[in-house]
């Protein structure tokens, strides 16, 4: 990521096979002050290239050739994490409910409210932003890890599993003091400030993993 989340404009993907609906969302959404980009298909979108991190697609439920249903779809099997905001003309309780289960963040029936759209748009986009600020975490987590040494990685687990320092030096065949030393090394490579902390890091450097 070259800029920070805080420093990007939030981009909304409409995909729409309506022009006059296109147009008005695209008028809308300038002017809360977000980027926007339409589609008149989703095969229009499908072949676009690299997404906004910060982003999310406002999608028509029904349109020829692909529906908005089969596009979520589509999303979600390639590993697509956009939240999507469905709108449609036809009042339809069940492809509603698909589509929340699915993980929609709204369901709005044509005619909407522009607030509840924008209402929607910003809820997509703290959900995004949490999801990638929360990557971008685990990601310097990993890479603070992998500066340790194999014996500091040791000592890192025996220090979270509640073990003191004459325990671990006895197990490890070393001095105590070798042990404080390592121990101070791993909280000064891993930005952490106690043993606690030092815990839940390992807890999500193993869900990395999984």
């Amino acid at each position: 990521m070259t800029a920070s989340l805080s420093s990007q404009i939030p981009v909304v993907y409409v995909v729409d096979d309506d022009a006059s609906v296109r147009e008005s969302l695209s008028s809308l959404i300038r002017s809360a002050g977000m980027a926007v980009e339409v589609f008149a298909s989703p095969f229009d979108f499908l072949a676009k290239k690299n997404l906004s991190e910060l982003s999310c697609v406002v999608l028509d439920v029904r349109m020829p050739g692909l529906d908005g249903l089969a596009l979520q779809e589509k999303i979600v099997a390639l590993g697509g994490e956009i939240p999507i905001i469905f709108i449609t003309g036809h009042g339809d309780v069940p492809l509603a409910v698909r589509a929340m289960k699915a993980g929609a963040i709204d369901f709005l029936n044509k005619p909407f409210k522009d607030t509840d759209l924008l209402e929607a748009i910003a809820v997509a986009l703290v959900r995004v932003s949490a999801t990638v600020n929360e990557r971008s975490s685990l990601t310097s987590l990993r890479q603070r890890f992998e500066t340790l040494t194999a014996r500091e990685k040791q000592i890192m687990f025996a220090v979270a599993e509640g073990k003191q320092n004459k325990a671990i030096a006895y197990d490890l065949c070393v001095t105590e003091s070798t042990v404080k030393v390592h121990k101070h090394n791993v909280m000064l490579k891993m930005n952490i400030r106690s043993v606690a902390e030092l815990t839940l890091a390992i807890q999500r450097l193993k869900h990395i993993s999984k």
